[in-house]
């Protein structure tokens, strides 16, 4: 068999995947494509962020299996890369027993959320059909929330221990959104919480660009009908003593604001004054 005829082979393999999001708000956030393909798979994967988000998905499909399980039970210290490759293991093994599989995550399925961009890869690279459909993602809730339009200014998003570990370069004239703030620095992933030390040497950090006592936001999008979003606001230098939780982003809007680039601007000959 010559390697033409076996990609064509594999292009007909019966198996398939959809990763799709269910947004942060339950079933209010759904895209009616993402919800139909959960209801008409014959094996659907979900990871919500609470009970109700769980049952609500039971409800579309009667073979519902939660990835939940996979995590650390109590007592157990476990590497979260050993948790998402058996997430990663057990959605592939059923694609491969020709089943229609949906992956279903709150929020999106693609955003801060890789057990679908492995599955879909390693499927891709199998031949079976896999996909993703974008969802209503914590940064979306956010900016609707807080009242942002992020063109204003423009805005940096980066996930808060990455931020710690790595040479970043900040504009304080935009937005800078840091995810995951209630990990930041935990590098083993085997923890789900940080520390008030680690908290302070990232307020070290950002006051390269902001002072320490500019106003910066602690955002917690809503994930039930009944509940309103967290909009904590407080200075930066507070920031180690402030609690926070597994889904906590920290907002920072400007310090300053926005420069002309006149060289720019002479080289498009646009007068400087037209801005104001």
């Amino acid at each position: 068999m010559t390697e033409m005829d076996s990609k064509s082979l594999d292009s007909h393999k019966s198996g398939s995947l959809v990763c799709v999001g269910t947004g942060l708000n339950l079933a209010g956030q759904i895209t009616v494509l993402s919800q139909s393909y959960i209801e008409h798979a014959d094996t659907v994967f979900s990871l919500m962020p609470d009970g109700f988000a769980e049952r609500w998905v039971g409800r579309l499909n009667s073979n519902v299996r939660s990835l939940q399980s996979f995590y650390a039970q109590k007592g157990e210290v476990k590497n979260r890369r050993d948790t998402y490759a058996q997430m990663v293991n057990a959605i592939v093994a059923e694609v491969r027993l020709g089943k229609k599989v949906v992956c279903a995550l709150y929020g999106h399925p693609g955003v801060f959320a890789c057990v679908g961009h492995l599955a879909i890869e390693q499927l891709q690279r199998e031949g079976f059909r896999a996909q993703m459909e974008p969802g209503v993602s914590a940064e979306s809730c956010l900016w609707a929330d807080l009242g942002v339009d992020p063109a204003s200014s423009g805005h940096q998003s980066v996930e808060a221990s990455q931020f710690m570990f790595y040479r970043q370069s900040i504009s304080p004239a935009a937005y800078l959104v840091l995810w995951q703030i209630g990990l930041a620095g935990e590098h083993t992933l085997t923890k789900f919480h940080t520390c008030s030390d680690k908290l302070q040497v990232l307020v070290e950090l950002l006051a390269q660009w902001y002072p320490l006592e500019h106003e910066v936001i602690l955002y917690e999008a809503a994930t039930l009908p009944v509940q309103s979003p967290r909009i904590d606001k407080l200075m930066l230098k507070d920031l180690p003593q402030a609690r926070l939780t597994d889904i906590s982003t920290l907002c920072i809007p400007p310090s300053e604001a926005l420069q002309l680039n006149e060289q720019a601007l002479a080289k498009l000959e646009i007068n400087a004054d037209d801005f104001g």
